[in-house]
């Protein structure tokens, strides 16, 4: 369900109804790792180390503090969404603070390569990485990625999709700002469904 247009939005759309029945995607370290891989928010080789080196129920725990890292971010959310945000919100981001306080990330060069699978040297490049010492440091780059909601969208464009059951939410980047639908095939086509028949009803 990555339909946000950011990826802080999307964690918090990692629960969601998408049809009936409510869907929680990190119910569980596994669904966490699977999240973060398909977020491509933490490289495939770490996500691999880290679940063969955990140690019983790590991830699971993980999988609960991201869990409620996210209610607490769905609530900061919802509280200010729909209009800019204030000087006043900074201190309702210390839990976040703290969370990236925690971080031991490093800078190191590393060989860069024109594409994949190609050994020609082509320089050097700066590279942005962490020390992944156990499966709470996952939480650090959803932590990132929640901040840049905080720092890059405006919040006057963050927006809960329109549909009755829906509980996902976006950033509205329309040239209009008109967007009102998590996705047009699923709650926007309810709605036109909905008022189709609605018509029909009233013409008969």
């Amino acid at each position: 369900m990555f339909i946000a247009d950011s990826l802080g939005l999307d964690f918090i759309n990692s629960i969601a109804t998408p049809v009936d029945t409510p869907v929680d995607w990190i119910a569980d370290g596994d669904g966490l790792l699977r999240w973060l891989a398909q977020a491509q928010l933490v490289p495939p080789d770490v996500l691999d180390e880290l679940k063969a080196r955990a140690t019983p129920g790590e991830l699971d725990n993980a999988a609960g503090q991201a869990r409620d890292l996210r209610e607490w971010f769905r609530g900061f959310v919802r509280k200010h969404m729909g209009r800019p945000l204030t000087p006043r919100a900074l201190k309702e981001l210390e839990p976040l603070n703290r969370l990236l306080e925690s971080d031991q990330a490093f800078s190191r060069i590393v060989a860069h390569r024109q594409k994949d699978g190609d050994d020609g040297h082509d320089g050097f490049v700066l590279e942005r990485t962490r020390r992944w010492r156990s499966a709470e440091t996952l939480l650090l780059p959803i932590g990132e990625a929640m901040a840049r909601v905080v720092c890059e969208e405006s919040f006057s464009d963050i927006k809960a999709c329109e549909g009755p059951a829906c509980t996902l939410m976006f950033a509205d980047h329309t040239r209009a700002r008109a967007r009102r639908w998590c996705s047009m095939a699923i709650c926007g086509n309810r709605a036109k469904q909905a008022a189709h028949r609605s018509r029909m009803k009233d013409r008969g």
